[in-house]
């Protein structure tokens, strides 16, 4: 019998019996759809993050207190960076462009009778170029501001919307943990990062928010929550990182482990694609699982059908048929409803990950290596699995099957 033969039977077998075709292949749909899908959000969720990281601000590196070790073992981190250093790196890095110091806390924000609880960012002028913000209304702070003091805010778009509605800001008293600041601009918005609301911030300058709100508590200078800074092109990120690490051992006096960490734009694109990547393996992994049962499916209902067609086989084989010939038909059967699966299971994936796309920030994308893999697997589960109830069918003795039929 040749294979075109074989392929119209077992056409005709397989729609023959629709719902237990349909059934059958479900196992093997619902393991594709999943497997592609999973890896389409995977990837959206790198995508959204590299663009995030992009926002943050150009050729950026950020210095922040303790180690590497430090930072992954306790949660109240050494307070090792001070202003002094932030104002080292600016004059003495030939490669940094800008830095731009900061305190953060989260403290109550009130205006009349409306408050929020929102972070407060005490910075200098240069987080403007720094961190890649703009101000929407007003001005941002500067110089002047830090030299007296001057109790200024400038509010994130959030921050503002909360406040006073629809109503100008500008030239406005709010009250900041007890204290009075005038606003003087409002941010154009920045969107989320992380999870981290950017938007719902107010900024105020670095030495008023020493002084006035969260104190100086150490001997060595006014300590920062950690340093921003932007190398003067791309090329250069990789020297800036090296004379950061290597001043900053100087003016701490290192001798052993560094009680700071320096960390490049790359270097944290880095750890996140990590995490999200292995994120997508693991959920990739479990759907496969689906995939697996599937295949078993595929073999019960092949055994089933060989049982149910015991007659069919004994009469093939008492006309000439050869075990060859009953094998290939039963084996195609297998991968065809495998191979069907993967198919509608494919446009299943699709149609998810293009609906998450539509109606969530992820960057959702169809991953052409991973249709082929999926369809490749399905269709190899169906060759795979099918073969026991294939030589169980091939095996049959012609007489034994017609007279148990």
């Amino acid at each position: 019998m040749d294979l075109l033969e074989s392929l119209k039977m077992a056409g005709t077998t397989l729609v023959a019996n629709k719902l237990r075709s349909s059934l059958t292949m479900l196992g093997i749909i619902i393991g594709n759809a999943s497997v592609i899908a999973m890896v389409g959000i995977g990837q959206g969720a790198q995508r959204l993050a590299s663009e995030q990281f992009e926002t943050l601000g150009p050729n950026l590196l950020f210095i922040v207190p303790g180690s590497q070790q430090t930072r992954s073992t306790t949660l109240n981190l050494p307070k090792t960076l001070v202003l002094a250093d932030a104002k080292a790196i600016a004059t003495q890095v030939p490669s940094i462009k800008e830095v731009a110091p900061q305190i953060n806390s989260r403290l109550l924000v009130t205006y009349r009778n409306r408050n929020t609880n929102t972070a407060i960012t005490g910075t200098t002028p240069e987080f403007l170029v720094v961190r890649n913000f703009d101000v929407a209304r007003g001005r941002f702070i500067t110089n002047l501001d830090l030299e007296r003091n001057n109790q200024v805010v400038a509010l994130g778009a959030d921050v503002a919307e909360k406040l006073f509605g629809n109503s100008d800001p500008i030239g406005q008293t709010i009250r900041i943990k007890n204290a009075s600041f005038q606003v003087i601009g409002v941010m154009e918005p920045k969107g989320a990062f992380l999870g981290d609301n950017q938007d719902d911030t107010a900024f105020i300058p670095l030495t008023t928010m020493a002084n006035r709100l969260v104190g100086r508590t150490s001997p060595y200078g006014l300590e920062l929550t950690f340093i921003s800074a932007t190398a003067k092109s791309q090329d250069s990120i990789g020297a800036a990182q090296f004379q950061i690490e290597n001043l900053l051992r100087l003016r701490h006096k290192i001798t052993d482990e560094d009680d700071f960490t320096v960390r490049t734009q790359k270097d944290v694109l880095k750890i996140v694609g990590t995490i999200t990547g292995g994120l997508t393996v693991l959920l990739a992994a479990i759907a496969a699982i689906s995939l697996l049962v599937g295949g078993i499916g595929v073999m019960n209902i092949m055994l089933v059908s060989v049982t149910e067609r015991t007659q069919e086989i004994g009469l093939r084989k008492a006309l000439g048929a050869q075990e060859r010939d009953i094998l290939i038909q039963f084996l195609i059967e297998a991968v065809i409803l495998s191979a069907a699966g993967g198919i509608i299971g494919t446009a299943l994936g699709i149609s998810v990950i293009q609906i998450v796309a539509m109606v969530s920030p992820l960057k959702a994308g169809i991953s052409p290596v991973a249709i082929l893999v999926s369809v490749s697997i399905s269709g190899g589960i169906g060759l795979f699995f099918g073969v026991v109830p294939a030589r169980r069918a091939a095996k049959l003795d012609p007489i034994v099957a017609l007279r148990s039929a």
